[in-house]
C-alpha cells in the first residue's frame, strides 16, 4: 500500500482531503453536551387526590399503580412518594439503553388497566406521565424590579404566556412552575354557615349548578318548517365570570323569597389556586420554572433554546418586568467543552515543539502535524456516523490521541531523515526502505490499539457507554493515522524531505547550532543507554532487572489495594444546592425567616452571585417546614483570579458551625454539589434505600435512626440524613360511627364536608378573560387555625337538619408521615450523606455497607442513583482491564504468528500500571472510571513502545544478526524515535494534567493517570524489553514455521 501511494501522492492527497472535509461538515451538524446520554431513562407517574393523607394515598393509588408496573422490559427500579400535600410520584427508573417511547406506551397501556381500581377523585384529576430526568436542567425566574407585581401576578404571567411555549421546545422534558396560577377562592365561614343552616356541599352544588355552560341551541335549527328565513345561535350566559358574580351565587333560598349568598357566608377574590411555595430571588419575592430535560434532550441545545424564546417572549413583557436565569446548569457544559478545546490547542502546540526540537526541520515537522488535524476530523465524522455527540470523553480521548496519532507518521519520517543521513539515499528511496522496515512496527501498534481499546465499547449500562465513546474515538482516530501514517506520510516524505545542507544560511545558523548541540547531548544519552542495555543484558543484570520487576508487581498490588475508590470526581459546576428542613410542624412563614438567614450569608460572600430559594418545597417533598436554594456561583476565571473558593471549598465552609449550621436552632441547611452526572440524582453524595420487609412499621424507623446514629458516631460521613420529609403533628378525628348513624348522618357527607373545608375542594372551571381558571372551595384561614373551630363545623343530616361535627367525634394529636416512601414495592427511606473531606466516595459505601449489615433482620437496603452506577462500575473495572490485556495479546500472537513473542511485549504493562498507581496517590485521587481508561490506555502505550523495539529486533534477526548484537542495535535505532514519540505523548497531556476552572476536576484525573505511567512506561519499558525478549528468545529458541518456509525472505529466527 505504501509504495502505491508513494508513486501517487496526489492520490493520497484526495483521500486525506476528502476525510478533511466529511469532518469539518461532520464537525458542524454533531451536536454539543458535557457527558453522552449516559444517565438511565426516567419515566415519571403523578396522580392527585386532594385533601388525602400520606396513608390514604399509599394504600389507594401508589401501591395499586406499582403493582401493575412490575414486568415492564428494562426496568431498573421503582421508587415512589406519597405525600400529604396530596400527590402520588411514581418514578420508573430503565437500564440506559432502553427504548424510553416503547417503555412508556407500555406504562400508558398498564395505566389504563388500573384507573377503574382509582378514586374518582384522582381520576378527575388526571394521571400524569413524564418521560425526563429527575434533576433540573435550569431554572428561569421573572422579577418585578420596582414591585409592581407580586409573585402570584409573575407566576400566572408564566403560566398563561411562558410555560407553554417552553414546553414546546425540543429537548424539553417538563417546565414546573414554582409559584401558583390565579384561580377563584371562595373562603368560607364555618359560623356564618352554620347561623343560615348551610354546608359546604350546599355552596359546591350551587356553584355547580348556577356555572354549567349550557348549548341551548339555534334558532331555525334544521328540520326546519317550509319558509323559515332566519337561522342563529340561541345563547344563556350562563358561566361565572368574575368576583362580583360569585358572590351572587344562590346556595339557598325560601318559598318567602329570602336567599343566601356565597357573599353571606364567606368572601371570594382571584387569589393563588395554590399558597405551598414561596419564592425569593437574591432576596426579593419572585416567581420562576423549572426547566427538566427530556430523556434524550441535550442540555446545551435545549437551554440555548430555552434562553432564546425567552428572550424572544421578553419583548411583550409588560413594564416593570423582567426575567433572569439563576440557576443553568448547561453553562458548565459550555465553559467545560471549551476548555478542553483549549487544552486541545495547547496540546497541539506542545507536540509541535517537541517534533521540531526532534526532527530539526520544519518540513519534517509538517508532515506529522499535517496528520493530526485530519486525524482528529476523521473521529469527529465517526462520533456522528456513531450517532455521538462531542462530549468531555470524546474531547478527552482527542486530547489523549494527540500523541498517538502522530506517532506512526514521526516513526516514518524519522526513519526516513535517519536513511537519508546514513545512508546517502535520495528521498524517494529512502522513503521506500523506510516503509519496509517501519509498516510491520505502524500495524503493529494499530492492531495492539484496536485490541486495547474495542473490547471495552461492548461493556452494557451506564459505565459501558463512558467506555464506548471515549474507546471508540480514539479507535478510528488511529486507525486514520495508520492509514495516512502509510499513504499520506510517505508521499509527503519523498516530496519534502531533503537532504541536510553542510552549510547552512546565516539565519539558520543559530537553531542548527541548537540542533547540534541537542544532538550531541541526546547522543550521549543514548550512549549511557547502550552501556546500560550491555550491562543488563548479563546474567547478573537480567536477574538483578527480574527482581526489580518482582518488586515493581508488588508494589503494583499493594499500591492499587490502597487506592480508594469512587465512580467520577465531583465537579465545580459552578452552583451549589442547600437544602433546608425545620422541626415537624413549622409554618411556611418561620420557613421564610429561616431560608433569608441562609440567603443573607451567602449573598454576602464574594463567591456568589445569585440565590433563588423555593420555601415549601425541597428535592425530597413538599411541605411547609422544607425550603431549597440554588446558589450561583460567579464565574470559574473570576474565582480563579481572585483566589475566591471552589465549589467544595465553599461547601465545606459552609457545612460548618461558622456557617449555615449557625442558624441550626431554628432549622437545618446543608449544602451540596451537583451530581458528576445530570440525570443521576438531584445532588451529589450517597443514596441508600432501607427496605422493611416486615409488617412491623416501628422496625424500619428503629434502623434508620441506628444507621444514622452510627453515621454520626463514626464521623467519615459529613451530614447523615434522611431524603425524606419528618413525621408530623397530625390531629386524627375519631368519629362515633353508631352515634353518626343516630343523628342520620352520611358517612359521605361528612367526609366531603371535611375535605371542602379543610383541605381545599376543587369545584369548577370559569372562563376568565378567554382563559380557563379553577374554582376552589375552603374554609376561610382564621376558621382552621384551631381545633375548637375544626369541631364546629356543621353536617346535614337526612332529614335536613345540621348536626356538629364535636356532637359525632372526638379528636386527639398524634404523630404521623408526611409522606411515605417506597422501593421496589417495599415501605422504604433514603439515607444519604457525602464523603468528608479526603476521603473517596468508595470509603462511604463500604463504611455503610459494614454498619448496614448490623441492622435489625426484616431490614434490607438497595443503592440508587450514582451509588449504584458506582458499585456497578467497581465491579467491572478490573474485569476491563483484564479482557483488555487479554485481547491485545492474542492480537500480538495473531501478529508475530507466535506464542512466545508477545509475552515480551505485554510483560511490559506492570511498568506503566505502575506509573498510574503512583501518580493518582501521589495526587489523592481515588481508582475511579477515568483512572481505569487510565490504564486500558496504558496497555497501549506501553505495549507501543515496546513493539517498535521487539519489531526491529526481529527483523535484524531475519537478516542473520546475533540476538544480543539485534537488541543493542534495535535499542539504539530506536531509541531516538521512542523517546521523541514518548515526549510528544507526555507533553501532550500536561494540559489536562494542570487544568483549571470548569470541568478541571475530570480533566486532571484521566490525565494524571495516564502521564503518570506514560512517564514509567517509557523509563522503564527501554530498559525491560531487552531483558525480556533475550529472555523469551533464550527460554524458547527461534524455530522455522513450515508455513512460512516456502516465502522468499524467510529467516528462521523470525518464528518462535
Amino acid at each position: 500500500m505504501a509504495q502505491f501511494f508513494i508513486d501517487r501522492p496526489r492520490f493520497a492527497w484526495v483521500i486525506a482531503l476528502l476525510i478533511l472535509i466529511a469532518g469539518y461538515i461532520a464537525l458542524t451538524n454533531t451536536a454539543v453536551s458535557a457527558y453522552p446520554n449516559i444517565a438511565p431513562p426516567n419515566v415519571t407517574i403523578q396522580a392527585v387526590y386532594p385533601g388525602a393523607a400520606a396513608k390514604t394515598i399509599e394504600d389507594t393509588v401508589t401501591t395499586v399503580i406499582e403493582s401493575e408496573m412490575t414486568g415492564i422490559k428494562g426496568l431498573k427500579y421503582v421508587e415512589s412518594t406519597s405525600s400529604r400535600a396530596g400527590t402520588a410520584t411514581i418514578n420508573l427508573t430503565f437500564e440506559t439503553g432502553t427504548d424510553i417511547d416503547l417503555a412508556t406506551l407500555a406504562i400508558q397501556n398498564r395505566l389504563k388497566r388500573v384507573e377503574a381500581k382509582l378514586p374518582t377523585p384522582v381520576i378527575n384529576q388526571g394521571l400524569q406521565i413524564g418521560s425526563q430526568r429527575r434533576d433540573f436542567l435550569m431554572v428561569i425566574a421573572l422579577y418585578s424590579p420596582n414591585g409592581t407585581y407580586n409573585q402570584y401576578d409573575l407566576g400566572d404571567y408564566i403560566d398563561e404566556y411562558i410555560l407553554q411555549d417552553i414546553q414546546r421546545l425540543s429537548g424539553v422534558g417538563s417546565a414546573q412552575l414554582f409559584g401558583s396560577t390565579y384561580a377563584m377562592r371562595i373562603w368560607i365561614d364555618p359560623q356564618k354557615m352554620y347561623a343560615f343552616g348551610v354546608t359546604p356541599n350546599d355552596i359546591i352544588s350551587a356553584i355547580r349548578a348556577q356555572n354549567a355552560q349550557l348549548a341551548t341551541g339555534e334558532l331555525g335549527a334544521l328540520p326546519a318548517p317550509p319558509g323559515q328565513q332566519i337561522n342563529a345561535t340561541i345563547l344563556v350566559p350562563s358561566q361565572i365570570a368574575n368576583v362580583e358574580a360569585f358572590g351572587e351565587v344562590v346556595v339557598l333560598s325560601s318559598d318567602s323569597g329570602a336567599t343566601v349568598r356565597i357573599r353571606d357566608i364567606g368572601r371570594v377574590e382571584l387569589g393563588a389556586e395554590s399558597y405551598a411555595t414561596k419564592l425569593i430571588l437574591n432576596g426579593q419575592p419572585a416567581s420562576a420554572f423549572a426547566v427538566r430535560l427530556s430523556n434524550s434532550g441535550n442540555a446545551l441545545a435545549t437551554a440555548e433554546a430555552a434562553k432564546a424564546k425567552m428572550a424572544e417572549l421578553s419583548a411583550f413583557f409588560p413594564d416593570d418586568m423582567a426575567w433572569i436565569v439563576p440557576y443553568d446548569t448547561s453553562l458548565f457544559v459550555d465553559i467545560a467543552v471549551n476548555e478542553v478545546k483549549l487544552t486541545l490547542i495547547d496540546a497541539i502546540l506542545l507536540v509541535t515543539l517537541v517534533i521540531f526540537v526532534f526532527l530539526q526541520s520544519w518540513r519534517s515537522t509538517i508532515i506529522p502535524l499535517i496528520v493530526v488535524p485530519i486525524s482528529l476530523l476523521g473521529a469527529v465524522l465517526a462520533i456522528y456516523s456513531f450517532d455521538f455527540s462531542i462530549n468531555l470523553l470524546t474531547l478527552f480521548a482527542m486530547v489523549l490521541v494527540i500523541g498517538i496519532v502522530v506517532d506512526d507518521a514521526i516513526l516514518v519520517v524519522e526513519n526516513t531523515v535517519r536513511i537519508i543521513d546514513q545512508e546517502g539515499l535520495t528521498p524517494y528511496q529512502a522513503t521506500k526502505k523506510s516503509l519496509k522496515q517501519i509498516t510491520g512496527a505502524v500495524i503493529g501498534t494499530t492492531a495492539v490499539l484496536f485490541a486495547v481499546f474495542i473490547p471495552s465499547a461492548f461493556i452494557p449500562g451506564t459505565t459501558g457507554e463512558i467506555y464506548k465513546q471515549f474507546a471508540l474515538t480514539i479507535t478510528m482516530s488511529v486507525a486514520i493515522s495508520s492509514f495516512l501514517a502509510l499513504s499520506l506520510a510517505p508521499a509527503m516524505a519523498q516530496m519534502l524531505l531533503k537532504p541536510k545542507k553542510t552549510t547552512p544560511g546565516v539565519l539558520l545558523r543559530p537553531f542548527v547550532l541548537l540542533g547540534n548541540g541537542f544532538n550531541l547531548v541526546l547522543e550521549k544519552i543514548t550512549n549511557g543507554y547502550i552501556w546500560l542495555v550491555r550491562g543488563i543484558l548479563t546474567k547478573v543484570g537480567m536477574v538483578f532487572m527480574l527482581l526489580v520487576f518482582a518488586g515493581v508487581l508488588a508494589s503494583i498490588t499493594i499500591l492499587y489495594q490502597k487506592l480508594p475508590k469512587s465512580f467520577l470526581p465531583a465537579e465545580d459546576q459552578g452552583f451549589i444546592v442547600v437544602l433546608g428542613q425545620l422541626p415537624a410542624g413549622a409554618t411556611l412563614e418561620r420557613t421564610q425567616a429561616f431560608s433569608k438567614q441562609l440567603d443573607d450569608w451567602f449573598l454576602a460572600l464574594p463567591e456568589v452571585e445569585n440565590t433563588i430559594t423555593v420555601n415549601g418545597f425541597s428535592f425530597f417533598g413538599v411541605g411547609q417546614n422544607v425550603m431549597i436554594s440554588f446558589i450561583d456561583l460567579k464565574p470559574w476565571d473570576e474565582r480563579i483570579a481572585n483566589g475566591w473558593r471552589s465549589a467544595d471549598e465553599l461547601i465545606n465552609f459552609a457545612n460548618t458551625p461558622q456557617g449555615i449550621w449557625q442558624f441550626s436552632g431554628q432549622g437545618f441547611g446543608f449544602a451540596l454539589n451537583l451530581p458528576p452526572i445530570p440525570g443521576l440524582g438531584n445532588t451529589d453524595g450517597f443514596s441508600l434505600n432501607l427496605q422493611n420487609r416486615t409488617n412491623d412499621a416501628a422496625l424500619l424507623d428503629a434502623a434508620v435512626g441506628q444507621l444514622l446514629q452510627a453515621l454520626s458516631a463514626d464521623g467519615r460521613v459529613l451530614g447523615p440524613r434522611v431524603n425524606a420529609l419528618a413525621p408530623i403533628p397530625q390531629i386524627q378525628i375519631d368519629i362515633d360511627r353508631d352515634k353518626a348513624q343516630t343523628l342520620g348522618i352520611d358517612i359521605g357527607e361528612l367526609n366531603f364536608t371535611l375535605q371542602a373545608a379543610l383541605g381545599a375542594s376543587y369545584v369548577d372551571d370559569f372562563v376568565d378573560q378567554g382563559r380557563i381558571r379553577q374554582v376552589w372551595v375552603q374554609a376561610d384561614s382564621d376558621t382552621r387555625s384551631s381545633i375548637n373551630n375544626i369541631m364546629e363545623l356543621q353536617i346535614r343530616n337526612r332529614t335536613g337538619g345540621l348536626v356538629k361535627l364535636k356532637e359525632i367525634a372526638d379528636y386527639q394529636w398524634v404523630q404521623g408521615p408526611a409522606a411515605l416512601n417506597r422501593f421496589n414495592g417495599l415501605s422504604s427511606v433514603a439515607v444519604t450523606g457525602s464523603p468528608a473531606p479526603g476521603l473517596s466516595s468508595g470509603d462511604v459505601l463500604a463504611l455503610v455497607e459494614a454498619l448496614a449489615a448490623k441492622l435489625p433482620q426484616g431490614i434490607s437496603y438497595e443503592w440508587s442513583g450514582t451509588s449504584l452506577e458506582e458499585k456497578t462500575s467497581g465491579n467491572i473495572a478490573l474485569v476491563i482491564f483484564v479482557f483488555s490485556l487479554v485481547v491485545a495479546f492474542l492480537a500480538l500472537v495473531a501478529l508475530y504468528e507466535s506464542w512466545s513473542i508477545p509475552v515480551a511485549v505485554i510483560l511490559v504493562v506492570p511498568l506503566g500500571v505502575l506509573g498510574a498507581v503512583l501518580a493518582v496517590t501521589w495526587r489523592g485521587y481515588p481508582n475511579d472510571v477515568y483512572f481505569t481508561i487510565g490504564l486500558i490506555s496504558i496497555i497501549g502505550l506501553a505495549t507501543k513502545n515496546a513493539i517498535v523495539i521487539v519489531e526491529f529486533c526481529l527483523d535484524l534477526q531475519k537478516e542473520g544478526m546475533h540476538l544480543r548484537d539485534a537488541i543493542i542495535t534495535a535499542c539504539r535505532q530506536r531509541f531516538r524515535p521512542v523517546i521523541m514519540t514518548s515526549m510528544v505523548f507526555i507533553l501532550g497531556v500536561m494540559p489536562l494534567v494542570f487544568s483549571e476552572g470548569a470541568g478541571a476536576a475530570s480533566r486532571r484525573a484521566i490525565g494524571t493517570g495516564v502521564l503518570g505511567g506514560m512517564l514509567s512506561a517509557t523509563t522503564l519499558v527501554i530498559l525491560f524489553v531487552p531483558v525480556f525478549y533475550y529472555l523469551i528468545r533464550w527460554l524458547i529458541p527461534a524455530k522455522p514455521n513450515k508455513a512460512l518456509m516456502n516465502q522468499p525472505n524467510f529467516s528462521e529466527t523470525h518464528e518462535t
